[in-house]
């Protein structure tokens, strides 16, 4: 079986849309969506609703921050992702806020385990900036791995037996080996605001009988996206964050 995992698409269509094509034609058997499917972006209608139809279709989803923002408050949020979010809650109808209102923080699935940010308190929005926060969220856990996003930064930790966490970058195309006598847990990146210096949108996937993660770049259309955020009204610096990835 084969895991699509897609975290922090924010709204932008373009390149939500690019990665589940990517993914389409690299073959799935199923998808998880790790949450952050509003602000930032200019979409987030379409975002919810495509999401909302992936699940119909069998997909798992979670709950992000920014999702959760939608329906409660924003006022930890910096200036932008506030105001991305004031603007959000006026595109998306009652339906749509529902559904966001229904997805759980975490999911448990035989050997793994999927979060929006961490393990140690999924609702706490903590981050993963680190080994110290990775060891922190994979002794939480009895799961031998786990897939998060948050951080829009992919990452791998592993944590062999008496160690402690050790991170490196995962490189796009090169399927990573997650070994059985370690444990483990992916950053997956972001679909829609990349922040590693590389503009491309980013996704996963897992490859659950060889234990294998591979990290997507895929190129989108980034000028219709920004265009979008401008038209829009939102801060001018959304749009100019997605050509420098970050």
């Amino acid at each position: 079986m084969r895991i699509a995992l897609f975290s922090d698409v924010h709204g932008n269509r373009e390149a939500f849309a690019a990665c589940l094509a990517d993914a389409a034609a690299r073959g799935h058997d199923r998808i998880v969506l790790l949450g952050d499917y509003v602000g930032y972006g200019a979409d987030p209608a379409w975002v919810v609703d495509t999401c909302a139809r992936l699940v119909e279709d069998g997909a798992a989803a979670l709950l992000g921050n920014h999702d959760q923002a939608v329906f409660r408050s924003e006022e930890d949020m910096n200036s932008r992702a506030r105001a991305a979010i004031v603007w959000t809650r006026e595109r998306l109808d009652r339906a749509q806020v529902d559904w966001l209102k229904s997805l759980p923080f975490r999911i448990d699935e035989d050997d793994r385990l999927f979060v929006h940010a961490n393990a140690w308190a999924p609702e706490s929005w903590g981050y993963v900036t680190g080994a110290l926060e990775a060891e922190r969220s994979i002794r939480r856990t009895e799961a031998h791995a786990t897939f998060c996003g948050h951080t829009h930064v992919p990452m791998i930790y592993h944590m062999a037996p008496a160690r402690p966490a050790a991170p490196f970058v995962p490189v796009a195309d090169r399927p990573i080996p997650l070994l059985p006598t370690r444990r483990w847990l992916a950053v997956v990146g972001s679909v829609g605001q990349p922040r590693d210096g590389i503009p491309a949108a980013c996704y996963g996937l897992y490859d659950v009988g060889r234990r294998e993660f591979t990290l997507r770049r895929v190129a989108y259309d980034i000028d219709a996206a920004a265009q979008k955020i401008r038209a829009a009204g939102l801060p001018a610096s959304l749009a100019d964050r997605l050509y420098r990835g970050g």
